[in-house]
């Protein structure tokens, strides 16, 4: 049986302060995460929000939150240091006016804590939506060079954790990927697979293999089979194939038997959001895989963006996941 990933990762985070904001303290499941993160020294939690209410919050459930950094937006000595370098990030689009009052929000203020340096990463969305966690990270800290978009990646885990692992994308954010965006995904998810100990095979997916079917929907996968090899020489890269290509050996044989990665794909990359989306929940409700993400990829510096239905243990296993991405890079 292979090793829990959560305790893979943790073990390269251990004792290495990893610094990871917080900008929604003052809910007990972020705060709950944080407090036992610290403690198990995985992480060095930053917390965004008022002092009293996050104390009084970890008094009622006797956590202790001593030697964990709290910042309150209110009250913060380099707030005018931060309006200066958002409104010289925005280049124009932002005056000081505007600059300070989108920095009262927990958010953009937790991400410039990020892009200052000031932090390692962010995990947030909890209270907040998807776009309200994404849109800072992408204004601020913006995608990596020659990376244009950001995408949302899930790490499948089959039932009882003694199979292969899997990585899916983009199940999250770009609703219709160009062939440009697709060849990137197809690359970043090849880091996102090397994080969890996955040897990368990535196949893009189509409902044609090989030339089994014609359509424009089928030339953008092929276009963007060629970019991705063109980006990524030196990974196994290959499309258009179905998922049973991809995936099952005795199928590759007939549908591409010239294929590297037919049959043997790790790394599934959806022509669209709709079948990533669809794939990765009939996967995880059919076939019992556990579905960890959307996990950001593409991003200077990590954002994660949790899911507002969240118990506390999703918290502390995004926190871990992203820690262990800004160790990486």
């Amino acid at each position: 049986m292979k090793k829990d990933v959560i305790k893979t990762l943790s073990a390269h985070l251990k004792g290495q302060h990893v610094s990871i904001v917080y900008p929604e303290a003052t809910d007990p499941r972020v705060l709950g995460a944080a407090v036992r993160l610290k403690a198990d020294e995985l992480v060095d939690p930053v917390l965004i929000g008022n002092p009293d209410e996050i104390k009084e919050i970890a008094q009622k459930n006797s956590w202790i939150i001593d030697g964990i950094e709290i910042i309150d937006p209110e009250n913060y000595p380099e707030y005018d240091q931060m309006v200066a370098a958002f409104v010289e990030r925005r280049k124009g689009k932002v005056d000081e006016a505007k600059a300070q009052t989108m920095l009262k929000d927990h958010a953009y203020f937790g991400t410039m804590l990020v892009y200052m340096d000031k932090a390692d990463g962010m995990v947030c969305g909890a209270q907040y939506s998807t776009g309200d966690t994404v849109r800072p990270a992408l204004q601020i800290i913006k995608t990596k060079e020659g990376i244009s978009s950001t995408s949302g990646a899930f790490l499948m885990i089959p039932r009882e954790n003694d199979g292969q692992r899997l990585i899916f994308a983009d199940c999250a954010i770009n609703i219709a990927p160009s062939a440009q965006q697709l060849a990137e995904i197809a690359v970043v998810s090849a880091k996102t697979a090397e994080m969890f100990e996955i040897d990368p095979r990535i196949a893009l997916l189509s409902f044609s293999s090989k030339g089994s079917a014609k359509s424009d929907d089928v030339d953008r996968v092929v276009e963007a089979t060629k970019l991705a090899q063109e980006l990524a020489p030196e990974l196994p890269i290959d499309g258009e194939l179905q998922f049973d290509a991809a995936y099952v050996e005795a199928v590759a044989e007939k549908k591409a038997p010239e294929s590297k990665v037919a049959g043997h794909a790790t790394v599934f990359v959806f022509p669209e959001i709709q079948s990533g989306n669809i794939g990765y929940k009939i996967a995880q409700r059919l076939g019992g895989y556990q579905a960890i993400g959307p996990i950001l990829q593409g991003l200077n510096k990590p954002v994660s963006d949790l899911s507002r239905g969240c118990v506390e243990e999703d918290v502390y296993k995004v926190s871990v996941i992203t820690a262990r991405q800004a160790q990486m890079g």
